[in-house]
């Protein structure tokens, strides 16, 4: 236990040096802030210290909270995983992440974090994808899934949509680990209300272990006048305890000392109840262990370990430590505390010695294997089937996956889906009738023998559809988590979650950083825009396609006809699972079309420069029987119809139209980027859907926000007019709704006559 104190002295240190040599040593010209969390590291050095070299497994994976960073940085540096060149480039460019980052950082991250709440639940989808991997041709092992979060993340609603997931009771390598704090940024936090939170894990199915005193404040309550001091503890709020913290040992009696507790507190010197008053159990090394020894594998864990914000620094406990730095002076005395020097702060333990022993013995049981990824099946650019009749493209990408299980098998064992509760209504049913519903474990479906029954619902471990509760978040973090598998284990799949498009925007944020975290998934938006005209506002997407051209990372895609869906879904599959990798997102429709009006060529060689086109991002889809047309119309997704039907009439009226159909703007932008040396895309495409022999004015339409489009006049410098979305819905039929927005047929001809006249 001495040796595991001396590490994690030495961890304090490094970590505390770490934050100082990026603010007050390295240049800045600028005088910009650089930041760092000295005293929220400091809080966390004894937990990592006690998990990493004396519990933590090759097979377990840890989160750890953003602001602890540095003591994730100065462990790997003691482990001979980081080199030292990089102790003193915190939030330098190229250097140390401010926050842990799987993607960026240079030394092992196991989740990165940063988006308060998101990386705390992040590990219970790592569970869940580890199970799904084992369930399906294995791979992945076995090993606990940790969070070390601090109290405040708790405040965040990810933790408690999470938690409350059905899936997640089942979950027993999880585990949980609660840095209490009891301080925020700005302040001491009145009422943490520890108990009513541990009530809450409790109802969830969760194990709660607790610790809260040290051996020294637990010897002492055991002493006459003990029970006394334990009590007056336990009922002060926090702002009184931590003013404690800061009182001289005279103070500490004054404000301690009741006629019950004086026969203990006399007997005690000013060294004693100065230890005593700190000696909380997120400090204390032996309450640790016992903690991490008593964990229950068959279901999850939290530990609630009270500590002190700034513990072992001079700011220790004080109400603004948040973002305070050890002056000069009080980082000397550190160092000589803890047996280091200022004037070389990187000191390792020196050969032979116990404390390098450990580190040694430590690395080798951390140790990992490289991950190679499995290659993914090939999967096909083009099934072959040409759509006919009336469908919508939300109901392609259920033909597209039932399609892709007959002719590419064995990439089809490898898709995953998830939905929040709404399988049925985006038209999955098919789907999940054929490759059946994911579960830890068999479930017997008790309407299996029912004739009216439509979607069945056998839960099994080798189901590869995933049903979530309403709750858009845990669906994305399962999805990043899901398309992190490649990397994790070598084994990688084709991650696919589907949700309504409105809640898009409610579900970027923890998606945006599954992406980060290296997460490779496709996210189906459907149905989208005021095309779902009876449900109004409420349920009308607006801003998501430009959300979608905007996320980095990700390719997104509005097809307008069930070819499309296809080649784009396939397309964007074959991104996925590889250190090249990237996500997508296919913004679909509930609207049915007729798909001869896409006339899809019949020439093979014909037909596969169609597939290039559209997953390229647009193709022309009208051609104007002239040299040059009088305007081109560039429409998306569900307003082609109307695109077309504007053309057919402004044709009668001498008005001649090309019509360009958009499948990706983002991909498009970058073209345009290219051209101007900002960007490495191709672009060919703006050649081919835009030639500039037939640039004319131009109308763009879609049934979202019209600056989607708007940067398409830039091609060819025209003219240009843009419809769209900027209201939010209302209820009504289509041609009332379209017309309310001004994206209707007779607006787009409108439209066209004013950008030619």
């Amino acid at each position: 236990m001495d040796v595991l104190r001396e590490v994690a002295d030495r961890v304090l240190w490094l970590s505390t040096a770490i934050i100082d040599h990026a603010n007050r040593v390295r240049p800045n010209p600028t005088g910009l802030k650089v930041g760092g969390h000295q005293a929220s590291s400091a809080s966390m050095v004894s937990i990592m210290t006690a998990l990493w070299f004396a519990r933590l497994r090759e097979q377990d994976r840890v989160s750890v909270k953003p602001h602890a960073s540095p003591v994730l940085h100065a462990i790997n540096y003691l482990l001979g995983d980081l080199d030292e060149k990089y102790l003193t480039s915190l939030r330098e460019f190229g250097g140390l992440q401010s926050y842990p980052s799987r993607s960026k950082d240079p030394d092992r991250v196991d989740y990165s974090t940063g988006s308060v709440g998101i990386g705390a639940t992040a590990p219970l989808w790592g569970a869940l994808a580890r199970r799904y991997v084992e369930a399906h041709g294995g791979g992945a092992g076995t090993g606990r899934q940790y969070s070390l979060i601090g109290d405040a993340e708790l405040d965040e609603g990810a933790c408690w949509e999470a938690v409350l997931d059905p899936t997640v009771a089942e979950l027993g390598e999880v585990v949980w680990i609660v840095d209490l704090n009891r301080q925020s940024l700005d302040r001491v936090v009145p009422n943490i209300g520890a108990t009513r939170l541990q009530g809450m894990f409790t109802a969830a199915g969760w194990q709660v272990l607790t610790v809260k005193y040290g051996r020294l404040l637990q010897d002492l309550f055991a002493r006459p006048g003990g029970e006394a001091l334990r009590r007056r503890i336990d009922e002060m709020s926090n702002p009184e305890y931590q003013r404690l913290l800061r009182c001289t040992p005279a103070q500490l009696r004054e404000r301690l000392t009741t006629p019950e507790s004086a026969p203990l507190l006399d007997t005690l010197d000013d060294e004693t109840l100065y230890a005593a008053i700190r000696n909380l159990g997120g400090h204390d090394l032996p309450a640790l262990l016992d903690a991490f020894d008593a964990i229950d594998d068959t279901r999850p864990t939290v530990v609630f370990a009270y500590t002190v914000k700034g513990f072992g620094l001079a700011s220790e406990g004080h109400p603004q430590n948040h973002s305070s730095l050890l002056t000069a002076g009080q980082l000397g005395e550190l160092a000589a505390r803890v047996g280091t020097s200022v004037d070389a702060p990187w000191q390792t333990f020196a050969d032979g010695t116990a404390a390098a022993r450990l580190c040694a013995e430590t690395a080798t049981r951390l140790r990992r294997e490289t991950v190679v990824p499995q290659a993914i099946p090939a999967i096909p650019a083009d099934i072959g089937r040409t759509p006919s009749g009336r469908t919508t493209t939300q109901a392609a990408l259920g033909r597209t996956l039932l399609d892709l299980t007959r002719e590419a098998p064995e990439a089809a064992e490898l898709v995953v889906t998830l939905c929040p509760d709404v399988s049925s209504t985006t038209n999955l049913g098919g789907w999940v009738n054929k490759v059946g519903v994911w579960s830890p474990q068999e479930r017997t479906d008790w309407f299996a023998d029912d004739p009216e029954t439509i979607l069945h619902w056998r839960e099994q471990p080798t189901g590869q559809h995933l049903e979530l509760g309403i709750a858009e978040v845990n669906l994305v973090s399962a999805l990043g988590e899901l398309g992190t598998t490649w990397s994790r284990w070598g084994r990688p799949l084709l991650p696919i979650g589907v949700l309504y498009d409105p809640f898009v925007e409610r579900a970027l944020e923890p998606w945006s950083f599954g992406i980060y975290g290296g997460g490779q998934s496709i996210l189906v938006g459907t149905p989208s825009g005021v095309t779902l005209a009876p449900e109004g506002g409420a349920h009308q997407s607006v801003t998501t396609p430009s959300v979608g051209l905007e996320q980095p990372g990700c390719v997104t895609y509005e097809p307008a006809f069930a070819i499309d869906v296809e080649w784009t879904l396939l397309a964007s599959l074959s991104r996925l699972g590889r250190p090249d990798g990237t996500s997508a997102y296919l913004r679909l429709s509930t609207r049915p079309v007729e798909q001869r009006l896409a006339a899809v060529p019949e020439d093979r060689a014909a037909r596969e420069r169609r597939r290039r086109q559209v997953v390229a991002g647009a193709y022309p889809i009208r051609t104007a029987p002239v040299a040059r047309p009088d305007v081109t119309l560039v429409a998306m997704g569900a307003m082609v119809t109307e695109a077309l039907t504007a053309a057919d009439r402004l044709d009668a009226l001498g008005t001649h139209a090309d019509v360009v159909c958009v499948t990706s703007p983002g991909l498009l932008f970058r073209a345009v980027q290219a051209r101007a040396g900002h960007d490495t895309a191709e672009t060919w495409i703006l050649d081919s859907a835009l030639p500039t022999e037939r640039s004319a004015p131009m109308v763009t339409v879609l049934d979202g926000h019209p600056h989607t489009l708007a940067f398409l006049a830039t091609v060819h410098r025209v003219r240009a007019t843009h419809l769209g979305v900027t209201r939010f819905g209302q209820s009504g039929d289509l041609d009332s709704v379209y017309h309310h927005h001004g994206i209707d047929t007779d607006s787009i001809i409108r439209a066209a006559l004013d950008v030619t006249d």
